[in-house]
């Protein structure tokens, strides 16, 4: 399944690099792609990590940015 979720307060383009290397640690991610201009995240992933996936995504991104939210 591929989705596209709304970001905010992503401050540079390589804390979205890191942000997005963060995400393809998580199992069940197939690709992901943090735009920093856009403000927008990229994800496909397998469907059996439906549920948990944007609260798994919205760790990930905290741990490089504390401030940084994705809208879902």
């Amino acid at each position: 399944m591929k989705k596209i979720f709304k970001m905010q307060n992503v401050d540079c383009a390589h804390c979205a690099m890191k942000m997005q290397n963060e995400i393809l640690k998580i199992e069940g991610i197939i690709s992901a792609s943090v735009n920093f201009l856009t403000q927008r995240l990229t994800l496909e992933f397998d469907d059996s990590i439906q549920e948990d996936v944007l609260d798994k995504a919205r760790k990930a991104c905290k741990k490089i940015d504390s401030d940084t939210e994705i809208i879902g």
